[in-house]
């Protein structure tokens, strides 16, 4: 008998995880698990989509704190021995309005998107089963020609995270670089862009393809990331300024969660409407 298929959607309590939960509680065979960093939050949207007549369990996780990745994961482990779905979804943003130093809003945004986003996949990639999927939520401004610092810096570090050798270390190391630009005031002229939410987005990116490199050689059969932007969706995130609702925003997350045993889309940039985007030269279709 085959085990039963586990899929696990990070930062899902509202927005568009909470959207992409509705999808895969439609339409995946399995067991959907929402996750949040709020016990009552995420139990009370487990209750919402109950309501909408879905079933969901909730567990806790902060992709923030490494107590609770470990937690997560070894509940996962002990309990089905293996997942098939996993959506990176869970991130932070700080709003245009912030009067937060750019070091610190640089700090907390790397700190949780990035390294929170690389530790959920470090705890949970040894228990992907054969055929498993995983989507990172990347955004418009994670493409690569968003970096936009001064040149010719800029066109350096654009092409140091497009270049097919680039390491795991190498990228740790550019992110955190970032950072410390980022308090001493050199953002700009390292080549970096000013908006910390950009960074870390491009820094998701460029780590799935990455990661999907890693799976190519796998000796699980048949593994596969991708990234995506979900379009720009009203959310608290967006101060509900998006025109796209979450249920728009949750296609091509949900998609890319869905696709089919050997599926060609691997590694890959999705826009909100399913369009593969070359993520290192673009053009990058309209917002919405």
């Amino acid at each position: 008998m085959a085990p039963q298929k586990v899929a696990v959607v990070t930062g899902a309590n509202k927005g568009i995880g909470f959207g992409v939960m509705k999808e895969l509680c439609q339409k995946f065979d399995g067991i959907v698990y929402l996750t949040a960093r709020d016990e009552g939050r995420g139990q009370a949207a487990v209750e919402e989509l109950k309501k909408l007549g879905l079933s969901a369990r909730f567990h806790q996780l902060d992709i923030d704190d490494a107590a609770s990745i470990s937690t997560f994961a070894e509940y996962i482990k002990k309990t089905y021995d293996g997942l098939d779905v996993l959506v990176n979804n869970a991130a932070m943003a700080y709003k245009r309005a912030s009067t937060a130093p750019m070091g610190e809003q640089a700090e907390n945004t790397i700190r949780v998107n990035y390294f929170g986003t690389l530790a959920v996949c470090d705890a949970l990639f040894p228990l992907l089963r054969p055929h498993a999927r995983v989507i990172t939520v990347s955004s418009c401004v994670g493409h690569l020609t968003c970096v936009t610092g001064d040149e010719p810096a800029a066109k350096a570090l654009r092409d140091k995270l497009a270049s097919p050798s680039l390491t795991r270390k190498e990228l740790c190391d550019m992110m955190n670089q970032f950072v410390q630009k980022a308090k001493d005031g050199t953002w700009k002229a390292a080549g970096w862009q000013s908006s910390t939410y950009s960074v870390s987005k491009v820094g998701v990116s460029a780590l799935s393809r990455m990661q999907q490199k890693a799976f190519d050689t796998d000796p699980r059969p048949d593994l596969v990331i991708n990234h995506c932007h979900p379009g720009y969706v009203d959310t608290d995130m967006t101060s509900h300024k998006g025109p796209l609702s979450i249920d728009q925003g949750a296609v091509s997350a949900s998609y890319a969660a869905l696709l089919p045993p050997n599926t060609e889309v691997r590694g890959e940039y999705l826009w909100h409407d399913k369009q593969l985007v070359d993520w290192v030269n673009g053009p990058t279709p309209s917002l919405y």
